[in-house]
């Protein structure tokens, strides 16, 4: 088996990547002669961002605080439901075909019956992200604590553990990998709802200012969009990652070992 890169050389691979990647966006859209109304070339968009950056900085703000506070309260509330279904046969059996259909249904429509309830502006925004969120926080956290060994959760009855002991000092540490798994996946499933409700229900946020552009066929506004959600996604993942890193090293045993 080869030895694994170490740390710096992986990172300096994955940004000649990113940079290659650019690099040749920019080129092939030069030589084609692509119309920016098709496809801006990375130099013009990070122009614009630039230039506009003082008028998209507020609406950065506005989409990154409903998107975390969606996120929170769709991980609250997951993390409930998860606990409450992975903990007992009969509360599975009974909520889960529920989790399955409302996960089912394609956010896109809840968003009119959101405004109609609560108006046009954040709220549909938050309530978007939070749904998004939910249902895979609630099957992670549901699927970690339905594979703690039954084993030892004998062991611990006999030596006079409760319920609630056994629930708090070994399933839910044993679901921390399955729960942070899933926090990266409504995390970014979380700017999904946000950006999608924006551009249906808010006078304010990225997702309202690509609409905006694409509406006046501003094209290299409509990708400075898109880079500032993407920057915003990437920044939270990593944050999401180093926060994993801290909790569940435990899981990650030998790779601790590789160099920095």
């Amino acid at each position: 088996m080869s030895k694994p890169l170490p740390r710096w050389r992986r990172n300096l691979l994955s940004f000649s990547a990113m940079i290659g990647f650019f690099l040749l966006w920019e080129v092939l859209c030069r030589l084609l002669g692509v119309s920016e109304l098709v496809l801006p070339v990375p130099s013009q968009i990070a122009a614009v961002l630039i230039e506009k950056m003082p008028i998209l900085w507020p609406h950065t703000q506005q989409t990154l605080m409903t998107t975390l506070v969606g996120f929170f309260l769709g991980v609250f509330i997951g993390l409930l439901i998860g606990v409450i279904i992975g903990s007992s046969r009969v509360a599975y059996d009974i909520a889960y075909p529920l989790l399955v259909g409302f996960s089912s249904i394609p956010k896109v429509a809840v968003v009119p019956i959101f405004v109609v309830w609560f108006g046009s502006g954040t709220i549909p925004a938050i309530l978007t992200s939070m749904v998004i969120g939910i249902f895979p926080v609630v099957v992670n956290v549901a699927t970690g604590l339905a594979t703690t060994e039954p084993e030892l959760e004998d062991v611990l009855r006999v030596l006079g553990a409760k319920k609630r002991d056994i629930l708090w000092n070994v399933g839910l540490p044993r679901t921390l990998p399955y729960l942070f798994a899933s926090l990266k996946i409504a995390l970014t499933s979380a700017f999904i709802g946000t950006v999608l409700a924006e551009t249906v229900a808010s006078n304010k946020g990225i997702g309202n200012v690509m609409m905006i552009a694409s509406g006046n066929f501003d094209v290299p506004l409509v990708f400075a969009g898109l880079f500032i959600l993407a920057a915003l996604g990437v920044a939270l993942y990593s944050v999401s990652a180093l926060v994993e890193s801290r909790f569940t090293s435990w899981t990650q045993r030998g790779k601790g070992s590789e160099a920095a």
